[in-house]
């Protein structure tokens, strides 16, 4: 072998030791003289500038960045293409056909979160059931009355209590249970609940209120417990495709929103009998579940969805005294480890800015819907139309932000400003501190300490639910679609987690505060 041999085989075994065995054998099989100048060239200037896919290069108006564990396969899979004149097959991204996995993760987010926003806004129905099916509680049996009164409020602590620590659990398993075994699961789960609440329907529970009461609350904790499993994983498992993926997942949650809403708003114009538009509904989400399950089961079958769905080693980060090794290039700090639990520290470190841009963002968004908003009257409600009456609340407070929420998380998947390491996005998350006074004056009822209203329109609070709607659409969305990309890929699935535990401390607060507020009011 000659001397430029023997430089490129040298160059060939320094990049097979860092782990990159397709290129090593590629280098060892070749010995003209372009490739030993573009191997020099690797070794002096390394690393090498390549167009890196959008899974490990992402960039925005005001910022560029990439993630710590692309930076060596990209110069890896540069030269790699360099060798080769072409991009090799097995270094060959494939497209997303037809949108197919974008449409997948998009019914599934809708999938996530309608069956608990049927669960939670058939009002009229729990009522219903509660009142022994026929009249209100007797004068004397105070115990139906109190499980008639404080029904919302049993039914928050039965949703938020479990979603919290199974959001826990849910880290805990990630690298000890595969994310297709927790969603299937999750899956399943939620659509037996759904079944036993749509047969519950139809069958006369008034001998049986307290035992109907006890019933419903575990089914919703079972519910909220199933449903945040889901959502989390399948948040955490787009951490590993583009950033769209994620955004279509958390659109698909605004979806489910505006179509309850909407439904809400059919049911309370032409619905007639209780039970039956309820049944509706709850067939509605029992499909939508059925859907999932299958939409799931073909997400596999894409090759996209192949691709970035490969399995990747656990994550290890080196502590203080411990050295990562010499070859690594940049000191690399996160290597491949057999840990069964994510390591908690790095992610907490890497995401603390866009951890609390969400947790305040959901923050103010809790603070304000729907507790405030929806006791938000018409001014002119003494006129009696059905607009300033009946339909005033459900439109300008539940239809209205779930639209505007949904063209919020929409816009991300165009326009993605500011970028996660930007000041201009915590100033922005600040800034909707601002809507807080502005709907605690507008026409809310009851008043006691602040007897001030200053809009005197109907269309403040339409202007101001908008806002509200759109804001934490746009800016929530792209605080979460950030944080899986600003860490290693081996931690994606983790960081989603932690995204979604986030966005849960965020709507704990708000509801307590709300309490609060409305006492100041």
């Amino acid at each position: 072998m000659n001397e430029s041999g023997q430089r490129i085989q040298k160059v060939a075994d320094s990049w097979s030791r860092l782990g990159s065995s397709r290129l090593g054998y590629y280098l060892r099989r070749r010995s003209c003289r372009g490739l030993w100048a573009a191997l020099c060239a690797s070794q002096q200037c390394c690393p090498i500038v390549a167009i890196v896919s959008e899974d490990d290069f992402h960039r925005s108006s005001n910022s560029t960045y990439r993630t710590a564990s692309s930076s060596l396969r990209a110069d890896q899979e540069a030269l790699l293409e360099k060798v080769l004149g072409h991009p090799p097959p097995s270094l060959q991204r494939p497209k997303d056909r037809f949108n197919g996995a974008y449409i997948i993760f998009f019914s599934l987010g809708i999938g996530g979160l309608l069956p608990w926003n049927f669960f939670v806004t058939a009002k009229e129905y729990w009522i219903f059931k509660l009142q022994n099916c026929s009249s209100p509680a007797p004068e004397g049996d105070p115990e139906s009355s109190d499980i008639l009164n404080y029904f919302e409020s049993y039914l928050t602590i039965a949703s938020t209590v479990p979603s919290v620590l199974c959001l826990v659990a849910n880290f805990l398993l990630v690298n000890r249970v595969p994310v297709h075994v927790r969603v299937l699961a999750s899956l399943t789960v939620m659509l037996t609940v759904f079944v036993v609440m749509t047969v519950l329907v139809k069958v006369d529970t008034s001998s049986w209120t307290h035992g109907f009461f006890a019933v419903t609350i575990v089914c919703m904790a079972i519910l909220s417990s199933t449903s945040t499993i889901f959502n989390s994983s399948v948040f955490g498992m787009t951490g590993s495709f583009p950033m769209r993926n994620s955004q279509a997942l958390i659109s698909g949650g605004a979806m489910g929103g505006t179509i309850s809403a909407v439904a809400s708003l059919v049911d309370l114009a032409a619905a007639s009998d209780v039970t039956d538009s309820t049944l509706v509904f709850f067939l509605t989400a029992d499909v939508f579940l059925g859907l999932c399950i299958g939409f799931y089961l073909l997400l596999p079958r894409l090759e996209y969805a192949r691709y970035y769905m490969r399995p990747v080693c656990p994550a290890h980060v080196f502590s203080g005294e411990e050295q990562p090794p010499q070859d690594s290039p940049n000191a690399r700090l996160v290597a491949p480890s057999h840990s069964p639990v994510p390591p908690l520290c790095p992610i907490l470190k890497k995401t603390a800015s866009l951890g609390f841009c969400i947790i305040y963002l959901f923050f103010i968004t809790s603070l304000i819907f729907p507790a405030i908003s929806t006791n938000i009257e018409s001014l002119s409600k003494d006129s009696g139309s059905l607009w300033t009456t009946k339909f005033f609340v459900p439109l300008t407070t539940f239809l209205l932000y779930n639209f505007a929420d949904l063209c919020g998380r929409q816009i991300t998947a165009w326009i993605q400003v500011p970028g996660p390491r930007s000041k201009v996005l915590l100033g922005l998350v600040l800034l909707r501190t601002c809507l807080v006074p502005l709907f605690v004056f507008c026409n809310y009822h009851p008043r006691i300490h602040l007897r001030t209203v200053v809009f005197q329109s109907d269309i403040y609070p339409v202007l101001f639910i908008s806002l509200l709607g759109l804001s934490n659409g746009y800016l929530s969305t792209l605080a979460l679609i950030y944080g899986p990309k600003i860490v290693p890929r081996e931690l994606a699935e983790a960081t989603g987690v932690v995204m979604s535990f986030y966005v849960c401390m965020g709507l704990v607060l708000g509801s307590a505060g709300s309490a609060l507020l409305m006492h100041l009011i």
